[in-house]
């Protein structure tokens, strides 16, 4: 995608305040005396989480851990990826059973990615529950997935959404088209 052909959705700033807005809903939503982790699904999902577990501590909240989770295995379309299939590691320092869990990504669109992290967390534990956050969310849902926590919303559904996070890409903007 060539920047002069999409437009900008969220700049430095922007995302920021976006993170920020997150932080704030979840800690509303928080029940009480629970333990929570946040988990960011490998790749910028894992560099939000990391954010968020921040904002989440600077409001006070605890006991607050952080993971990453890897779902190349849980893919639905782990066969036609063959050989090409990158699989990293998943680190989960910590018990997710009764535990509160926020699951963080980038950009919900089709809904895969998040059935495929949903399922590789089932296989880790049974945590109280688990809720989305999205820096992004973009219409075409192919499953019944929908987000908790939403920095964004775009509402055309044709329009791919590129992210791109200093600590991944040097850059920090999110750009739609």
């Amino acid at each position: 995608m060539t920047k002069s052909r999409s437009k900008m959705l969220l700049d430095a700033k922007g995302i920021r305040a976006a993170m920020n807005r997150l932080a704030d809903e979840i800690v509303a939503a928080l029940p009480e005396n629970v333990p929570v982790g946040v988990i960011g699904i490998r790749r910028r999902g894992e560099v939000l989480a990391k954010r968020l577990v921040n904002e989440l501590a600077r409001r006070g909240v605890t006991p607050l851990e952080a993971g990453t989770l890897d779902i190349t295995l849980y893919r639905d379309d782990l066969a036609e990826l063959g050989p090409q299939a990158v699989v990293r590691q998943t680190e989960i320092g910590f018990d997710l059973t009764g535990r509160y869990v926020v699951l963080v990504d980038d950009v919900l669109y089709t809904g895969r990615s998040v059935r495929a992290a949903l399922s590789a967390l089932n296989d880790l534990g049974r945590p109280r529950a688990i809720r989305l956050a999205v820096l992004v969310e973009r219409p075409g849902r192919e499953l019944p997935i929908q987000a908790d926590f939403v920095g964004e919303h775009v509402t055309q559904a044709d329009l791919p959404v590129t992210v791109l996070l200093t600590e991944s890409d040097q850059e920090e903007e999110v750009r739609v088209g």
